[in-house]
């Protein structure tokens, strides 16, 4: 388990019912591994005073994102629908939410969501909320190693976060057989450690 601090943010990735609940539309085999160590997570860093920020995915009912219009996804997460709350075994403790895909848009990464037709980025909230806290290390659980946990590492990288990604707090979709290992082995090549 890391060791967490006021200058450590534990960011718990997208741990919503559609991709956690074996009746969600997405889910990931492995969900309650990772609901389990996020808790014992949220449990450690409360206690340290590090900076707990939940993220979920928000989407509208129709958005290029989804296949029904021409994206590759199927129905998920729409706001205000039981797919888009939070997992009833994760425990939310004090914390901010960062939500993604709000407006349509692919919201893989935490950080930066991208229209799925014109590929323009655009910034959420999180790394304002870290800077102000003055944050210097992000740990990284949740869901979907291969995608939103992938890219919100990615993305934290590149903004010169050290960041750290428990392998047993994360599970992937493996929409191809070996998908969350390659995420893995990603990250750590730009510059995540992988514990």
């Amino acid at each position: 388990m890391p060791a967490y601090d006021p200058q450590t943010a534990l960011l718990v990735v997208d741990v919503q019912n559609d991709f956690a609940h074996p009746d969600g539309s997405l889910f990931v085999s492995g969900a309650a591994g990772v609901i389990s160590y996020a808790n014992r997570a949220i449990a450690d860093a409360s206690r340290a005073g590090a900076l707990l920020v939940y993220t979920q995915d928000w989407h509208p009912e129709h958005t290029p994102h989804f296949e029904q219009d021409g994206g590759i996804w199927p129905v998920h997460c729409v706001g205000n629908s039981w797919g888009a709350e939070f997992h009833a075994d994760l425990t939310r403790a004090t914390g901010p939410t960062v939500r993604k895909g709000v407006d349509g848009n692919d919201g893989y990464s935490a950080f930066t969501t991208r229209d799925p037709q014109s590929g323009a980025h655009q910034q959420t909230e999180l790394e304002d909320i870290l800077l102000e806290a003055d944050i210097e290390r992000c740990v990284v659980v949740g869901l979907a190693t291969d995608y939103c946990v992938k890219e919100t590492v990615l993305d934290a990288c590149r903004l010169g976060f050290e960041v750290l990604v428990p392998r047993e707090g994360v599970a992937a979709v493996n929409l191809v057989d070996g998908d969350g290992a390659e995420a893995l082995a990603a990250m750590a090549e730009f510059g995540a450690l992988i514990e």
